[in-house]
């Protein structure tokens, strides 16, 4: 499973896939100047309202949650 890590102004939001949309409006806010963009929650809620503007640095990293070396591990568990 694939779950994107948002850093805004040094706090992490983690979204699930695709954030497209959400990539393009805040893309949309930073151009008109600034604005608010609804952050949706991992799983459920309402999200929180952030103001994005011009200079404000965010970052956007992608994290493989559930890899294949958890299925490895548990196959080590079950050896013993």
């Amino acid at each position: 499973m694939i779950v994107n890590r948002l850093t805004v102004d040094g706090k992490d939001y983690f979204l699930p896939d695709p954030v497209t949309e959400l990539r393009a409006k805040i893309l949309d806010a930073v151009k008109a100047g600034g604005g608010y963009v609804n952050i949706p929650p991992l799983r459920s809620g309402p999200g929180v309202d952030i103001l994005f503007s011009p200079g404000m640095p965010v970052v956007w990293t992608q994290l493989d949650v559930g890899s294949e070396t958890d299925e490895d591990d548990s196959a080590a568990q079950d050896d013993f």
